[in-house]
This record gives C-alpha cells, structure tokens and sequence, in this order.
C-alpha cells in the first residue's frame, strides 16, 4: 500500500493524465515494442527518430500504474515525478536541435528516496517524519545526471532509514511506502534497502534506477530481484544530498537490467576525480570484455551447507573456464565477528552524527533537528510507523554520547576496515587474482512480519566495509527465484571488476523477467 496525502495523490492523477494526453496528441505515430528495453536499443531508437523520450517516459509511466498501482502491486515506486512528460518534451526538443548532451540523454532514471532532488519529489528516507519534505536542492550526482540530461521519473520505496532503524526490519517495508515486494514471487522479500530501486528494474518500470548502500542495499537487490547492481569505490561517487546512515560506508550506485547499462549511468554519476581515475570508458569496456586469461577466485565456502549452491557454482566455474578464465578454488571466505561487532557500533555512531548533520543542512525538515526529535515522533505515531518492528538503533543512536566515544568510533571503524581490506586483499594477492566470485545473497526469503528478514547468507559486507568495488549480477536460479552472483576486487579496481562481471553475465545469460508468481505453490497472479 503506497500511503500519502489524498490530495496529492489526486493531484498526481490528474497530471499524469493531462500529460499523457498532451503527449498522445503530440507523438501519436506508433513506435517499436519497449518491452526490456537496453540503454543501447533505447539510445538507437532516440538517434533514429523511432521514438522520443516522451514515448519511453509514457511507456514507463503506464507501466508503473498497470504493476506498481495496480496488477501485482509491486509497490516499488513511492512517488512519480509530474515534470517527468514536460522534462522529456524539453530534451526531445534539445535532440531535434542536435544538442545531444551525453550518452544518457532523454532516457528514464529512478531514484531511490533518500536521494535529494530540487524539484516537486519529496525526499523522506520512507519515514512518516519526513512526509511532503523537498529538498529544494539536487544531490551533487543527481546535478550532474541532470547535466547529462536524463529524465526523473520517479522515486523509489525503499527499507526505511535505509533498514537502520529496529532489529527485526522486514526489508522493503516503510512507514511512508508501504511493502514493496519481489517480482518473481510476491510474498517473497525484495531486499533492502534500495528494494524499490531494484524491484523497479525488474519489473521493467524503468530503463535505469540507482540505489544507495552502507552494506548490502545495492546489490542484495540486484542479487534477488535477478538484475545487475554497481557498488563503485567508495568515495566514487558524492554522497552530497543522500540522507545518510553512515558516510564512512554510503555509496551510490546503478541497477540496470545489464551490468554494461549500469556502468552507463554509474559513468554520469562518478565525481570529476573519480571519473578521471577511473576513465571515460565503463560502459565500452563493459561491453566489450572477454574472460580469456583471466584468473578468478571462486568462493565455495557455502558449498556444503546449501547442496543447491555447490551446483550452481561448479556449473558456473566450469562455464567460465570453458571460457577461457582459469579458476582458483577459495575454500574459506569469513570476516571475524569483531568485525560485525564493530562494524555496528560504527553505522550507530554515524547515523546519529551524520544524520543530525543532514538535517542541519537541509533546514530542519518538518522540524526534525536531532535524531532525538525522530525517536520522539516515531513514539507519537508508534501504530503507523511501528506496527511491525520498533526502532532499536534509533534509540541506541540518541543514547550516544558522541564526543565521549569518538575515540571507541575511530578505533572501531579502523579495525574493521583493515580486517574487511585485508581478507580481499591477501586472497587477490595470495592466488595472483584479477576478481573474487562469490554467491551474493541467498535467494529471496519469505516476508515474515514477526521475525523480521531471514536471509540465508550474504557476502556484501568485506566488500562495504573495505570500500572495494562489487558488481552483482544474475547467476542462474533456484526453482522460481533468482541466484546473484558478486564479483569483488581491489581499491579502484572498478572499471576491471565491471568488465569481467560484464564479460561472466553475458556468458551465463541468467536474467529472465519477473512472472508475477503469488506464491511458490500458486499460479501466475493477473
């Protein structure tokens, strides 16, 4: 259920309809299916005339009534952008001019909605608190998309406070969006907490999307909602704007339906010294990688416990040697649980320094000034915001004393971030690796509104808390669910890392589209 104001809900009705009915009288020839559309195939489109960025906006737009509003009730998009048919109008127009701005121009982006946007979206993290809140400014990469001339069309639902605020969250529930659910089988959980950025690309709601994520939230997503997630080098792209948990480990990054589409959009959002550092060339590397002579090291450490997963990932490794890639069996993968401990206390101590700064800079919204005031309001208003989980580490945030325990901070973040880099670092080294292949996450897990996720296993956290790029993508299945697969590599390693996950996606070519499943028991849902 998507809960907002009646009369901005009628509001956006009405001017959804007359835009789209401005548009119909505008572009009224017909144009090619849109259906799983690429960045390539939608960028020829636009070159040849075929279709204008109206079309493709219209065309997601529609989707995203038939699917999200109603359909399946996908629930991943929280509020669609009314400027959205007028922007793609304007760059329609820039076209026909011949201004092309970059590669990305005129095509359809959503963004998760913690993202600050200097137009009519409200930015709310998914939290009732901050219900109707604009921002009035862009977050410094959304400018720059902005530069690059993509079209908003939309945020996404997402884990409220980016699944930080109680111990048994269901991921891809919040108090403002609702539950957004997992396309392939919908009573299966989407992961969070970029879930509604990811499901929105599976569901082909959009061509392209961008989550955020401190340990998991972009590519458990990808992972298990059968798509592509692009965790850069952290620092590589400006978490200027982004409601943060924690800024020692906040990133965002692109899910798309190919890891070569998404390193389009990540190249559009790297800062000026990332970009420089990394070069210009993500998408065409990623696009025309190949596996031959590489060496990977594939992680079974999971083997024996998931009989399934030694399967897949024998039938993966013999696919890519096959290839031509020599494979290094990794039998044990594991962080000490200093790591977890610490890691924890760091995201906890940052998420209230952090995000009591974020409401300074934004001007208190509706009135929030400390995360104090947020846990006040979340008790004021405990029926809607809590009736499922409480709010456990905003509490923990708020008892803080923030100069008291800097040093325990410092040492903390230290500790595990050398623990986290020297587990990735000393297996690269030690079996002379260009990447390390990993299962990503467990299939998607049952929603449980009493104990919170139940997720079987997952492998973000050496790769987030190091700061190392890792790119999920789709590995294969398990009955009606997808199986993600991660590649992690070095420091700055990103555009290698993005090339070779490209290179092994194209080879397993996994992805199929969501069928709308009710239940693993039942028929296809209408």
């Amino acid at each position: 259920m998507r809960m907002s104001i009646p009369t901005d809900a009628a509001r956006r009705a009405v001017l959804f309809a007359a835009t789209c009915f401005l548009a119909a009288l505008t572009t009224a020839q017909a144009h090619p299916p849109l259906g799983e559309l690429g960045v390539d195939e939608a960028r020829r489109l636009l070159a040849s005339g075929e279709i204008g960025s109206v079309d493709l906006t219209r065309h997601y737009l529609e989707r995203i009534a038939v699917l999200d509003d109603a359909g399946p009730h996908l629930n991943a998009i929280i509020d669609t952008n009314p400027e959205a048919l007028a922007d793609a109008a304007r760059l329609d127009r820039e076209r026909r001019a011949g201004h092309i701005r970059s590669p990305l121009h005129g095509l359809p982006v959503v963004l998760k909605a913690n993202i600050a946007t200097a137009d009519s979206l409200p930015t709310t993290a998914g939290s009732l608190a901050l219900a109707g809140f604009t921002a009035g400014r862009d977050a410094a990469f959304v400018a720059r998309l902005r530069e690059a001339g993509v079209v908003i069309l939309a945020k996404a639902n997402l884990s409220e406070w980016a699944n930080f605020r109680g111990r048994r969250s269901v991921s891809g529930w919040s108090s403002l969006g609702g539950q957004t659910v997992n396309p392939y089988v919908l009573d299966r959980n989407p992961c969070g907490s970029s879930s509604g950025s990811g499901v929105a690309v599976s569901a082909d709601l959009t061509l392209l999307a961008v989550g955020t994520e401190t340990d998991g939230s972009i590519v458990c997503p990808a992972a298990v909602n059968g798509i592509a997630g692009i965790k850069p080098t952290h620092g590589a792209v400006s978490t200027d704007g982004i409601i943060p948990l924690a800024t020692s480990q906040d990133i965002a990054g692109p899910l798309a339906r190919s890891v070569a589409d998404a390193a389009a959009l990540l190249q559009a959002m790297l800062t000026p010294k990332a970009a420089k550092r990394l070069g210009a060339d993500l998408e065409a590397a990623a696009r025309s990688s190949d596996l031959a002579g590489r060496r990977l090291g594939v992680v079974t450490a999971f083997n024996d416990e998931f009989p399934w997963l030694a399967a897949l990932m024998d039938d993966v490794t013999a696919r890519l040697e096959a290839a031509g890639a020599a494979t290094v069996e990794i039998e044990e993968w594991q962080l000490d649980e200093q790591v977890y401990e610490d890691e924890l206390f760091v995201l906890t101590y940052e998420f209230r320094r952090d995000l009591e700064n974020w409401f300074a800079d934004f001007a208190y919204p509706n009135g929030l000034r400390t995360m104090a005031d947020l846990a006040a309001f979340n008790d004021r208003n405990a029926a809607a915001v809590m009736p499922i989980f409480g709010q456990e580490y905003v509490l923990a945030a708020v008892a803080l004393d923030l100069t008291g325990e800097e040093n325990h901070w410092r040492e903390a973040r230290e500790r595990s971030r050398r623990a986290a880099r020297r587990l990735i670092d000393q297996t690269l080294q030690k079996h002379d690796l260009a990447a390390i292949l990993l299962p990503a996450y467990a299939p998607a897990w049952p929603l449980d509104y009493l104990n919170g996720d139940r997720v079987g296993f997952g492998n973000s956290s050496a790769g987030a808390i190091a700061g190392y790029p890792q790119v999920a993508f789709p590995g294969g299945f398990r009955g009606e669910l997808p199986v993600g697969l991660l590649l992690v590599g070095g420091a700055w390693q990103d555009r290698d890392v993005i090339a070779l996950a490209s290179a092994a996606e194209r080879l397993l070519a996994a992805r199929r589209p969501p069928r709308w499943l009710k239940s693993l028991e039942r028929s296809p849902s209408s």
